[in-house]
C-alpha cells in the first residue's frame, strides 16, 4: 500500500469495482422489472423495485446494501478485466528478477471472465438449496461456496500468465484446499459494504503472492 504504483493500481480498481457494481446493480434491477412488475422485499434489504429505483434517492444507500449479494459478481467480472494489471503491480514490486511474460489476449480474458461469472451465478442458484438447510450457517455456507470459486478462478488466472492453463490447473488440484481457505478468507469480506470495494484488487495481490509461494523452488 505505501508502494506509489499500487496504489495507482489500487484506485484504478476501486473505480472499476464501483463500475461493475452500478451495472451490475443496474442489470439485478432490470431483472426485478422484467419478472414482477411489483416491489419485492430482500432481507435486510427492504422492498425493492425496477429500473425506476435506480433514479430514487435512496438508490446509492440501497445498493451499498445490496453489494452484501451483488460484489460476488462484481469480483468475478473483475479477473478477466484487470486482475493481470494487479500482477504484474505485485510482482513488480515483490518480485522483480523474474523474466517478463505476455499479456493474455483481452479477449481470452473476458471470455473467461464471462465463463466464470456464468459459473458462479449457476452454482450459486443450485447453493439456495443449501441455504434452505443451513439456518444460521446461511453465511458460512455462502462464504464457502463463493470462497471455493473465487479462490479457483483467482489462482487460476494469476498462475497461468507464468505456467499455461494446464500447468495452472495442476499447480491448482496440488493445493486446492490452500486456494479454497485464501478463497474464503476473500468471500468474506466481499461482503462488508464499502470494504468489499477494495476486495477484488487486494485479492488478486494475495492470489500473486500465494501463487509464487506455492511454485516456488523445490515445490
Amino acid at each position: 500500500m505505501t508502494d506509489r504504483p499500487f496504489r495507482r493500481v489500487l484506485l484504478i480498481g476501486v473505480l472499476l469495482s464501483v463500475t461493475l457494481l452500478v451495472a451490475v446493480y443496474a442489470g439485478f434491477l432490470a431483472l426485478i422489472q422484467m419478472v414482477t412488475p411489483e416491489t419485492i422485499d430482500i432481507p435486510f434489504v427492504g422492498p425493492v423495485g425496477g429500473l425506476d429505483t435506480l433514479l430514487s434517492w435512496g438508490s446509492a444507500v440501497l445498493m451499498i446494501g445490496l453489494s452484501v449479494f451483488l460484489m460476488m459478481p462484481v469480483a468475478s467480472a473483475f479477473t478477466g478485466l484487470f486482475l493481470e494489471d494487479v500482477a504484474q503491480a505485485v510482482e513488480d514490486k515483490h518480485y522483480p528478477a523474474l523474466p517478463a511474460v505476455p499479456r493474455i489476449p483481452l479477449m481470452d480474458g473476458i471470455i473467461d471472465s464471462a465463463n466464470f461469472f456464468a459459473l458462479l451465478i449457476a452454482v450459486n442458484a443450485l447453493a439456495l438449496i443449501l441455504y434452505a438447510f443451513a439456518g444460521p450457517f446461511v453465511p458460512v455456507v455462502f462464504w464457502l461456496v463463493n470462497g471455493f470459486l473465487l479462490g479457483r478462478e483467482y489462482f487460476t488466472l494469476v498462475a497461468m500468465r507464468r505456467l499455461g492453463r494446464a500447468g495452472a490447473r495442476a499447480l491448482r488440484a496440488r493445493h486446492w484446499g490452500q486456494i479454497w481457505l485464501a478463497g474464503t478468507l476473500m468471500a468474506a469480506p466481499l461482503s462488508v459494504p464499502l470494504v468489499n470495494l477494495l476486495i477484488p484488487v487486494l485479492g488478486a495481490a494475495t492470489f500473486t503472492h500465494l501463487f509464487h509461494r506455492l511454485n516456488g523452488p523445490g515445490r
